[in-house]
């Protein structure tokens, strides 16, 4: 059956059994109240929700598969599938219980992916801090939102003259926008993770699921980033790619006295088998 008050777009019917989409739902945000039924707007309160752990109140899922190998890719660039038809159907559930889906410009140029849902869709949101992405009318995130099967993307870049006039024109087109950003983090090269979640709450999206690619990722994990994290859902595939893969594996960080910091754990852990893999979902422990 598809997921709780939800259809898909069209083609073949999508299958994630209710019983399984109730094993995430502590790990989501909350369903959007019946005024947002129709879709997050600008125009929204900015104040945050009561017990929302940061400001502005966006809920981070971090989701991502992975090998038993903890690699995503075999190389840089290459696209590896890992997930299998069940843990496809969840990724999809999952992207339509969000306002937002996440990743970065690495990922946008490698993957080429649309960035939407069969079900709900959220709306894309590209970090491309170099203006890397040549986005244009044949990717398929564009040609989606021009079919109507997905939202258009706000692509986020770290500075205006990254911004060039034809991919300027062809992301307006269909509905996206560039939206410019200072970076802030890494020495200038990568945004900052407060600064990107205060955009997407301006924008009036009030959850988003980071979904890649490795940089994107282990940045987030690192601190401070996780102290935004709400929850982690981590596809586990049988298979082992090898060394030389892309790897999430956040950097070691020191305390203030140089000693090695406690590791990133996660608590209120939970194990779902889908198909042949396996889901993890947790939350970051404080």
């Amino acid at each position: 059956m598809l997921s709780p008050n939800n259809q898909p777009h069209q083609g073949e019917p999508l299958t994630f059994p209710a019983a399984q989409a109730a094993l995430l739902t502590p790990y989501l945000p909350p369903p959007p109240p019946p005024s947002a039924a129709a879709g997050p707007s600008r125009d929204d309160e900015d104040e945050a929700p009561a017990g929302s752990t940061h400001s502005p109140a966006v809920h981070v899922t971090l989701t991502y598969a992975h090998s038993l190998d903890a690699s995503i890719a075999l190389a840089p660039g290459a696209r590896t599938a890992l997930s299998g038809p069940a843990s496809k159907a969840m990724t999809h559930y999952l992207r339509a219980r969000h306002d937002a889906i996440l990743v970065g410009a690495g990922t946008a140029v490698a993957d080429d992916p649309g960035l939407n849902s069969r079900l709900l869709s959220p709306r894309p949101v590209v970090l491309d801090p170099r203006g890397r992405w040549a986005v244009h009318e044949g990717s398929r995130v564009i040609r989606t939102a021009r079919e109507g099967m997905g939202l258009a993307p706000l692509v986020l870049v770290g500075h205006p003259a990254a911004v060039v006039e034809e991919r300027r024109r062809v992301l307006e087109a269909v509905g996206g926008r560039y939206i410019v950003l200072e970076p802030r983090a890494a020495g200038g090269r990568r945004f900052d993770w407060a600064d990107v979640l205060a955009v997407l709450r301006r924008e009036g999206l009030r959850s988003v699921m980071v979904e890649g690619g490795a940089g994107v990722i282990n940045s987030l994990l690192a601190p401070p980033g996780n102290a935004l994290v709400d929850s982690v859902i981590v596809t586990i595939a049988p298979t082992w790619l090898g060394q030389g893969g892309v790897v999430v594996s956040p950097p070691r960080t020191a305390a203030e006295d140089g000693t090695a910091a406690p590791p990133v754990r996660l608590t209120d852990v939970k194990w779902c088998p889908l198909g042949e893999d396996v889901v993890l979902c947790g939350r970051i422990r404080r």
